[in-house]
């Protein structure tokens, strides 16, 4: 099964071809080829570069069986552009669409069982905060919110934190938290994360995928946020 996997939640994202290797098997998954976007071209560039993509690897897009697509949290532009590229190629070729998480990616990024907690900087003094409960293959969501900066030391009943920011990083460490710097996020655990939510048949149709946004309010009204956090009520 072939999979076509994208992110242009942050500020660069990629492109990849992968490939699952046995049938129902969550952890057999081969990338064939992972490209890196830069920030403030994906509009221009995340369709051609698909393109070239498959036509290196003698591939067409009618050989795409899925897509894997980040669905957020991240900036609006950023999700708007790859989401309607996705939902388009999605409709004409009548393929699922697998929307993950950033979150969940870099909470099993940790590479560590147990409550770890998934921490991006989310502007204005908050951070956007993804709590897991992580065995083996298997998270188990426990909540996705904004929280303020000033509550990082609450995070202490997790057995970690896993962020790619080296602020962040700092601060969980200054805090006393048991904290995972990530360098840089495989694009392995994306695919394998869309691999296992499609064997679970936790898909969702071009109709039905939704970006999960910082502060989907701010986007639509354009209005500042209010100054105490508000939970997301949106799912990976």
């Amino acid at each position: 099964m072939l999979l076509l996997i994208t992110d242009t939640s942050g500020r660069n994202g990629i492109v990849a071809v992968a490939r699952a290797l046995q049938a129902g098997k969550q952890d057999q998954i081969q990338i064939l080829e992972s490209v890196p976007l830069a920030g403030g071209t994906f509009s221009a560039q995340l369709v051609p570069q698909i393109a070239a993509l498959l036509e290196k690897h003698g591939l067409s897009k009618s050989q795409i069986d899925a897509f894997v697509v980040v669905s957020g949290p991240g900036s609006f532009t950023g999700l708007r552009v790859g989401l309607a590229a996705i939902k388009a190629l999605a409709e004409i070729l009548q393929k699922p669409i697998v929307p993950v998480s950033f979150l969940e990616v870099v909470a099993r990024a940790a590479g560590i069982d147990g409550r770890i907690i998934a921490l991006l900087d989310a502007g204005r003094g908050q951070l956007y905060s993804g709590e897991y409960e992580i065995s083996g293959a298997r998270a188990q969501l426990i909540q996705e919110h904004l929280i303020a900066r000033e509550a990082l030391p609450d995070l202490s009943r997790a057995v970690a934190i896993s962020t790619p920011d080296a602020t962040l990083a700092g601060l969980s460490r200054e805090a006393g938290l048991r904290t995972f710097e990530l360098k840089a996020i495989p694009p392995e655990i994306i695919a394998v994360l869309g691999w296992s939510k499609l064997c679970d048949g936790e898909i969702a149709s071009p109709e039905q995928l939704d970006a999960n946004y910082v502060r989907r309010s701010d986007q639509i009204f354009g209005t500042p946020s209010s100054a105490t956090p508000q939970p997301s009520t949106s799912k990976p």
